[in-house]
């Protein structure tokens, strides 16, 4: 496994199991990410922690969007892909129990950060977790 892919499974991996472990999981409302493990471990837009000043950049921004009763779940991250040096590694989509229902993986050499993914017959709260290499988990929710 390359050093990309071991670095995303890590982070992904212990950002999913911490968030669900502190109830995370059972929230109702959409952007109510509170845990004794925000602004540490993870990263809102109510909590950056210590890195605040990059926000902005590192927050997924999700658009719902439905169509013929169909909900399409666009994710963006807008910060720059700068080559294997800063970049963001992925994007991944939880439902309310924090069950994967997707997941995109950039390359930094070519790809933009933005992932979409079809929710056709889910409601409820989704998670939205985008992770950089150098400034932690950022984790956004909506509801559908």
């Amino acid at each position: 496994m390359d050093r990309r892919k071991f670095m995303g499974a890590v982070a992904a991996g212990a950002a999913l199991t911490t968030v669900a472990k502190t109830g995370v999981a059972e929230t109702k409302k959409a952007g109510n990410l509170t845990s004794s493990f925000e602004g540490s471990f993870y990263l809102t837009k109510e909590n950056p922690g210590r890195w605040a000043a990059k926000a902005a950049g590192h927050l997924p921004v999700v658009e719902v969007s439905k169509v013929d009763g169909k909900s399409t779940v666009k994710v963006t991250t807008p910060h720059g892909m700068h080559g294997y040096e800063h970049y963001i590694v992925k994007h991944q989509l939880f439902d309310e129990k924090m069950n994967l229902l997707g997941e995109t993986m950039f390359d930094p050499m070519k790809d933009a950060p933005v992932s979409s993914y079809d929710v056709a017959g889910y409601s409820g709260v989704l998670y939205v977790m985008s992770v950089c290499n150098k400034h932690d988990v950022w984790v956004s929710a909506e509801t559908v």
